[in-house]
This record gives structure tokens, C-alpha cells and sequence, in this order.
């Protein structure tokens, strides 16, 4: 069995109880927002890459850490001399353009570069054909090494006829070498029994796809165990994103506090959605001082290493915003987990592991009267506060075409008793919609 992984950038609970009621904990997979972090601890000059992987049937050498979202150019040239050479982006992320002018002057081979189309309503050949070019456009490269199937609802989706026969063409003209899926997890309001699982076992069994893009962390092993083994098997490449489920966020009682002093009503949800947090977050506090597990540094590397120790990993998406990012994460390459390490996340584990709702979960989904998508909202708050990207995660809940969290402010919570891990979901999804609505 693979162990599993979780990294968080983020000061989780470094404050007492007092400061955490005021904080508001709660737990996101993921990197810190750039308001909220505090200066970056001491990371070892030059940090280099010390560990490449075989990628699967791709045969790529990769290196172990990677980056994920990126969009300075400066940082990027950085993250690749630094030895980086796999770059995960997507035609929706609006930072291509960003990696193609920092891939200017290397050896073009050198560097593994993917990026993702979603299946639109026009599913047709063309249409791929036209957005994959504007891809290599924006890149400024002429080929791709990996195009991935960007986060299909459905199974039945990865037989999507206009997408491989898109791809058959591209690799005929030497545009493409490999296709892939990412998947974290189901859009309830569409497809409530599509798990990540399911698609991507489903993939790994159409045998058409190389390359894996997966939501995986120590706290949520179980439902990417089944797909790592599945990999495996077929010498499918996997990399992995959403690996830090411990964290903490500014949230409910400044919220609270700042309705007051502006003479306005507070809902209640979000009165018992603090008491429920502050419920939480003293227990966890307790907990933590216990273990031990006060720095969220150490425990962040340490969440790294855990899933660098599986075998069936070959390299983890690290979001290295800035230079102080690139420095910490690309000096975890090559590293492994100590004995104390893994008592301090099995500790995790055990104790304020409902502070994380989990990623790629929906459990709680199907009990919601309003059909509210927890997991996808959860996930777009995720992009807004952990990774610093507000404008297109608040965009992207714009869109959303089913109800919003808003709907949560006089339902009785069936999300949170329905809920296996115990997570505040409630009082997180009021958070949620107040950030990515400014409401």
C-alpha cells in the first residue's frame, strides 16, 4: 500500500485558542494565499532538484517536484534552472503565456510540458483541433508532451469521439506525444455518482490514456488508492495535485465582527457556524500542543515526503508562486520521511483531521435539499484562498449554473450530519460564498 501525501504553505493554527477563534480554522488541500501568508521560514540556498522518476509508459525522466499554477515568467526560469522540468497547466488557467516566454532559450526537449482542455458543448474534432492550437500559440512551443482530458463529470465523457480522434491527428503531425486525465473529484449537481475513482479507473481501463492529474493526500487515501494500483498495473504516469489538507484561514469572526461594526444584522448561520469552529479549533489546539505538530512548515514538508515515499508517484504539482515557494519545495526533492514525521501526521490524522474537507469527497452532496456542489465550491475557495487566484475563482462561481452556498443560510445543515470526516461543512460554505461573491 502507497502512503499518501499532504502539503500546506499555509500557518494552520499558529496562534492559541483565543487567536484561532478569531481565525476561524478550517482545512483546505493546498498553498497559502499571498495576503495571508506570514514571511516565508528559511528555506537552503539554491535548492536543486536531487530526484527524477520514469513518468509512466512515457519513459520522461521527471523531476519528483514539480510546479502546478505559475504565472510570473521570472519565477519560472527559476523553478527550471532550479531542475524543475515538468510544468502542469491548462487552456483555463491563463498563465501560458507566462511559461511559454520562460521556456525561451532552453532545450525544448528538456522540459515535460502538459496542459488541459475541458469537453465543451462542441465536442467535435475541430473544435479540440482549434483550442489545442491556441495552446501551442500561447506556449510558444510546437509540440505538446502531454494533453489532458481537463476534469470530465462523466465516465462515459473519456470516449468522447471528436477529442481522440483530435488527438490521433496531433500526434500523426508531431504536435502531441501523449494524452492524459485530471479528475478531482464530482460535480453533484450533474453527475453526483461520478467519484474520481470512478473516471479514473475507467481511464486507466480505456487504456487510451498516459498520464494521470489526481487529488491525493494523507488525510484521503482511500479514494485514490484503488487508481494509484490501477496505475501501476498499466505504467500509467501519475502526478499529483490538492496535497495539503491542514491549514487555516481568516474567516468567520472577522466576519462577524465586521457586520456588527457596520450596524448590520448577522445571520445566524454564521454565529453557529463560529461556534462550531471555535468548538473544533479548541480541540485541535489541545491536540496539536500534545503532539507536538506547532510548526506547519514541518509538517507541511513532511506531508511532501509522505507521498514521495509511494512508488506508484512519480511527481507532485507544487503551486511555487514566488521564489521563497521554489526554494522550500524543490528542496523536499529526493528526501524521505522520518520515523518522527510519520507519527506527527498519523497524529494528524487522528486528531484535527476535521478541519479538512476532503477533496474529490461529495459525500455529503446527495443530502443537500437545494443541490448545492460543496465539493466544487469548496474548491473554487480553495483556489481563492489558498493559491491567491480571487478574480478567476470567484469568476468561475459566477458561473456555476446550480444553487450557491447562499441557499445554506436557513437549511438545518444536512450537509454537516451527513458528512463521515465531521468537517464544519456548513459554516465553511458560508465563508466560501461570502468571499467569492463579496456578498
Amino acid at each position: 500500500m502507497s502512503k499518501s501525501l499532504a502539503i500546506d504553505r499555509r500557518k494552520f493554527i499558529s496562534r492559541s485558542v483565543t487567536a484561532a477563534l478569531g481565525a476561524g480554522v478550517a482545512g483546505f488541500g493546498g498553498t497559502a494565499a499571498a495576503q495571508t501568508v506570514p514571511p516565508a521560514d528559511p528555506a537552503p540556498a539554491e535548492s536543486k532538484i536531487r530526484s527524477f522518476r520514469t513518468l509512466g509508459r512515457t519513459g520522461f525522466k521527471v523531476s519528483d517536484i514539480s510546479t502546478g499554477f505559475c504565472n510570473n515568467t521570472t519565477v519560472l526560469k527559476a523553478i527550471f534552472a532550479a531542475g524543475v522540468n515538468y510544468i502542469d497547466t491548462a487552456e483555463s488557467y491563463g498563465n501560458q503565456r507566462a511559461v511559454g516566454q520562460a521556456l525561451q532559450g532552453l532545450d525544448r526537449k528538456s522540459v515535460f510540458i502538459t496542459s488541459k482542455l475541458e469537453i465543451e458543448a462542441d465536442a467535435s474534432k475541430e473544435n479540440f483541433l482549434r483550442r489545442f492550437s491556441k495552446c501551442l500559440e500561447e506556449l510558444q512551443t510546437d509540440y505538446l508532451d502531454c494533453l489532458m482530458m481537463h476534469m470530465p463529470e462523466r465516465a462515459e465523457l473519456l470516449a468522447t469521439p471528436g477529442f481522440h480522434q483530435a488527438m490521433e491527428q496531433l500526434k500523426k503531425e508531431g504536435k502531441l506525444r501523449f494524452t492524459g486525465v485530471s479528475h478531482h473529484g464530482p460535480n453533484w449537481f450533474r453527475a453526483p455518482e461520478e467519484s474520481m475513482e470512478k473516471v479514473l479507473l475507467a481511464a486507466a481501463a480505456d487504456g487510451r490514456f498516459d498520464v494521470f492529474l489526481m487529488a491525493y493526500n494523507f488525510l484521503q487515501r482511500e479514494a485514490g488508492q484503488k487508481v494509484l494500483e490501477a496505475c501501476a498495473a498499466k505504467k500509467i504516469g501519475v502526478t499529483l495535485m490538492k496535497v495539503n489538507p491542514a491549514g487555516k484561514y481568516q474567516g468567520l469572526k472577522d466576519r462577524v465582527e465586521a457586520l456588527k461594526k457596520e450596524g448590520k444584522e448577522v445571520d445566524p448561520l454564521y454565529i453557529e457556524g463560529l461556534e462550531r469552529f471555535a468548538k473544533l479549533a479548541g480541540e485541535a489546539e489541545s491536540f496539536i500542543r500534545a503532539h507536538k505538530l506547532t510548526s506547519p512548515r514541518e509538517l507541511g514538508d513532511a506531508a511532501i515526503r509522505f507521498v514521495l515515499d509511494a512508488p506508484e508517484v512519480h511527481t507532485v504539482c507544487c503551486a511555487m508562486r514566488n521564489f521563497d515557494d521554489m526554494q522550500r519545495f524543490v528542496g523536499l526533492s529526493g528526501t524521505t520521511l522520518s520515523a518522527v514525521e510519520a507519527e506527527k501526521l498519523s497524529a494528524w490524522r487522528q486528531g484535527p483531521a476535521a478541519l479538512y474537507c476532503r477533496h474529490a469527497c461529495g459525500e455529503c452532496e446527495p443530502s443537500c435539499p437545494h443541490g448545492v456542489p460543496v465539493n466544487t465550491i469548496m474548491r473554487f475557495h480553495h483556489y481563492y484562498a489558498a493559491q491567491g487566484r480571487e478574480k478567476w475563482a470567484m469568476a468561475q462561481y459566477a458561473k456555476l449554473e446550480s444553487a450557491k452556498a447562499d441557499a445554506c443560510r436557513h437549511c438545518s445543515g444536512l450537509c454537516e450530519r451527513a458528512c463521515p470526516h465531521h468537517v464544519p461543512v456548513q459554516g465553511m460554505l458560508a465563508l466560501a460564498h461570502q468571499r467569492l461573491s463579496l456578498s
